[in-house]
């Protein structure tokens, strides 16, 4: 296999974010109001946050407890390991896409079938890897392929044979499919699996060591629980069934990480390449990832960005949001957004799939806190009044 652009495994990290103690905790007090607040309310048991620049962290601490039992630990941004869901497209999937477009080893603009043959026949010919990346491939938004199949090869097949709900490109439409098929498509590219190959081209190079697909037994004693719709506690296992069809290393879900790897996760999309020692993205791949268009909706390549929801509550990353603001969030409770434009950053890390007390309810107090989480951040560095 061709050594990746920026593989640099034997240097040091990309970039190693650190607290500055100059910074007032008092600071950063309404960010603490709005996670303690989602305590209280029983949306989650427990949570991390996260606040920096492109070259520094400003503010890092954990909330609560793993679990509603309060004798239990409180997470830690440092050690504590979450089930990403959703952020695993961005953090993994379209970060290792990424890689290779900048190799010049995938084309944005062929057709998925170039890649992966099995996925054609009519419209499905003109699908092509940009459309998986912005959502417009014209899949449905999922299918039960755990249910389909009792293999992975069989859940891969399945996969496959997804008829298209509309014509491709006329429409975004959020789809995991669609990040299921974009992480087979980086796997045959780079010619190994997507866990190892976002291992070697994103989580090394960018100091990220706490990060992975299937943690371990020993990774799985720092792990946040999740819980199954039927009750069913998980601990260091994907909660996604889907992704566990897939045997937990997937395009859209699979993804374990900590509060501060995602910091420097989100400082290598927001660094200036010119002035470190690793170039893990070329400069033109970064601002064609990070852009939008009209025909995406809200979503850049891989990424989504702000807009105000149909019934005029706050945007997921708050009323405070720039334009050039890109993000994701997932399913388990997680939330990641970074601003080029500020060079700023947020994470907010919860395990609101841990039994909260209105499940029903949850999704909706999540966007209220993610937001007065983000725009607390923002004010807190006069970045909004």
């Amino acid at each position: 296999m061709k050594p990746s652009l920026m593989l640099a495994i034997a240097l040091p990290a990309f970039i190693g974010p650190a607290v500055l103690a100059a910074q007032r905790p008092g600071r950063f007090a309404a960010v603490d109001a709005a996670v303690t607040a989602g305590i209280r309310q029983g949306t989650y048991p427990g949570a991390v946050v996260v606040v920096g620049r492109g070259d520094s962290v400003l503010y890092t601490k954990g909330y609560g407890h793993i679990t509603w039992n309060t004798g239990s630990r409180r997470p830690n941004p440092t050690t504590t390991l979450w089930d990403l869901a959703s952020l695993s497209k961005v953090v993994a999937t379209a970060s290792a896409a990424a890689v290779l477009v900048s190799e010049g080893r995938l084309d944005l603009d062929a057709p998925v079938h170039r890649y992966l043959p099995e996925f054609n026949g009519g419209p499905k010919d003109s699908v092509t890897v940009r459309m998986l990346l912005n959502h417009t491939s014209g899949l449905p938004a999922w299918a039960p392929l755990w249910q389909m199949a009792t293999t992975s090869t069989g859940a891969r097949t399945a996969l496959y044979s997804i008829a298209l709900v509309q014509p491709p490109g006329v429409r975004a439409e959020y789809s995991d499919l669609n990040a299921l098929l974009m992480g087979l498509v980086v796997s045959e590219v780079a010619g190994m699996p997507l866990d190892a190959f976002a291992r070697d081209a994103v989580f090394a190079p960018l100091g990220m060591g706490m990060t992975m697909f299937q943690p371990e037994a020993a990774d799985r004693t720092r792990a946040m629980p999740t819980q199954r719709s039927e009750g069913t506690a998980m601990i260091g296992v994907v909660n996604d069934e889907n992704a566990r069809a897939f045997e937990g290393v997937a395009g859209h879900a699979g993804v374990f990480s900590t509060g501060m790897d995602l910091a420097r996760f989100a400082q290598g999309w927001l660094s200036d390449a010119t002035r470190t020692h690793l170039v893990w993205l070329t400069p033109a791949t970064r601002e064609e990832f990070l852009a939008r268009s009209s025909e995406r909706g809200t979503h850049a390549l891989g990424w989504d960005t702000p807009h105000v929801p149909e019934d005029g509550g706050p945007s997921l990353y708050g009323r405070c949001a720039t334009s050039g603001t890109v993000g994701h969030t997932g399913w388990t409770g997680t939330a990641l957004w970074i601003d080029p434009t500020t060079k700023l950053f947020v994470i907010l890390l919860t395990n609101r799939s841990y039994a909260p007390r209105n499940p029903a309810a949850s999704f909706e107090q999540m966007r209220i806190i993610r937001a007065a989480v983000s725009d607390a951040a923002r004010k807190a560095l006069g970045g909004c009044r």
